[in-house]
């Protein structure tokens, strides 16, 4: 099968989930033009070890697998489990390359331990967080065995996070139905910190939280304080109901103030919940092969304030492997998607 990694937004999320698919359905993949659209095109260091990885994890033959190439051939074979221990090298996301991995090892019959040397907690990517406290447990909604433990953060640019997943075999993925509003009524979050001063957590922490009570949303927000090769900080907020989890996460960067960080990451969240969304808009971008796989049980379905690039994205890369239907629905606050 032939996939064009530059349609749509054009990123490393194509190569990642293509080549996760691929394994899935067991049909071999060329990609060409990969992250053409980009200033940098070709795989970096991030992206090759997530092919690496899945490789390794299924005995793939690969050709084109190396730094900067921009067409890759992946011929996949049965994921095996065991204990594996892959380097970045850099401070590329290790959660990104978790996230591949998972959807990759879907039909394991042994469980694998995966362990990443990498970023923790970087730009375009999904914080530690996030994916602990929001990422996992909507996946476990499916009906997949998967848990993580965070060793040590890893910021730009020197990275140096370390982190484990293990994956456990699992039965099928069960559909994910969340059509119906949810009421959220408190947040949980949790600001990290790594070699700055206390007074810049401190500040995130009051400007999440007064934006929140404004709102009259209770909040329950930790500072967690640690050190790493690179200094960093960052806030990821969660709220949750029997049935979903929404989040949202905002590193901190030079020239943008404390209470601009806290107060961005609340706002992005009350956005989530006023629009009456079951899924944050990064959530459904992450889970949509998941509905598309379950598709053959029963329907998923979900509630989004919009639909982001990445996610028109993945819904194109899905329908290449998949007998599946995107139908979406807009509304004047929100977007009511089934996946059949």
């Amino acid at each position: 099968m032939e996939i064009d990694g530059s349609y749509g937004e054009g990123g490393g999320q194509i190569l990642r989930t293509a080549v996760a698919l691929s394994v899935i359905t067991k049909k071999p993949i060329r990609i060409k033009n990969i992250r053409a659209n980009r200033p940098n095109p070709g795989i970096k260091p991030q992206h090759y070890v997530a092919i690496k990885s899945i490789s390794d994890i299924c005995n793939a033959k690969t050709n084109g697998l190396e730094i900067d190439s921009s067409n890759l051939e992946f011929l996949p074979k049965k994921v095996k489990g065991g204990e594996y221990k892959f380097d970045i090298g850099t401070a590329g996301s290790t959660i990104l390359v978790f996230q591949a991995c998972i959807l990759a090892s879907l039909k394991t019959n042994e469980p694998l331990t995966i362990t990443l040397t990498g970023g923790t907690d970087v730009k375009w990517s999904p914080s530690w967080d996030y994916f602990k406290h929001v990422f996992l447990p909507l996946i476990r909604k499916t009906g997949i065995s998967a848990n993580a433990r965070l060793i040590k953060r890893g910021y730009y640019p020197k990275g140096g996070g370390k982190a484990l997943l293990t994956i456990h075999p699992n039965k099928k993925i069960q559909p994910l139905q969340l059509d119906k509003k949810q009421e959220f009524s408190k947040v949980n979050g949790i600001i990290n910190i790594s070699n700055l001063p206390d007074h810049i957590s401190n500040r995130i922490k009051h400007a999440a939280i007064k934006a929140l009570f404004k709102k009259n949303l209770r909040s329950s927000i930790e500072i967690e304080q640690t050190s790493s090769l690179s200094s960093g900080t960052g806030i990821t907020l969660w709220t949750q109901t029997e049935d979903t989890v929404m989040g949202s996460t905002v590193l901190g960067e030079r020239g943008v103030s404390s209470e601009e960080v806290g107060e961005t990451t609340a706002l992005n969240l009350l956005r989530e919940i006023e629009s009456d969304a079951t899924l944050d808009v990064h959530a459904f971008d992450q889970l949509s092969p998941y509905m598309a796989i379950s598709r053959n049980i029963g329907y998923s379905s979900c509630i989004v304030c919009e639909l982001s690039s990445h996610a028109k994205t993945n819904m194109w890369l899905i329908k290449q492997f998949f007998d599946v239907d995107f139908e979406a629905k807009q509304s004047e606050y929100n977007i009511a998607i089934t996946v059949r």
